[in-house]
């Protein structure tokens, strides 16, 4: 007999990678990710762009060891870039 599934009903997943930034799924919410906001995204391959939510509200792309929690995503003006 199967074991009881542990996945969430809703899996996350980038929706879209477009020109300008990244389309997320999370849940049933989109969320557009610029890449003048957000650099680490442009020119991924989709594999790079497979992201995972270890908290909720916590977000992580292990190809490229970015760490964004949903209000970072939401407001990116709180969260100014200080690397380069």
């Amino acid at each position: 007999m199967p074991g009881v599934t542990t996945s969430p009903a809703h899996a996350e997943q980038v929706a879209h990678p477009s020109q300008h930034g990244v389309w997320l799924l999370i849940g049933t919410e989109e969320f557009f990710l610029p890449y003048e906001s957000f650099p680490w995204f442009k020119g991924c391959s989709a594999d790079e762009l497979e992201f995972e939510q270890p908290t909720p509200g916590h977000f992580y792309w292990p190809r490229l060891d970015v760490d964004l929690t949903l209000d970072m995503i939401v407001h990116p003006d709180a969260y100014p870039l200080t690397a380069q």
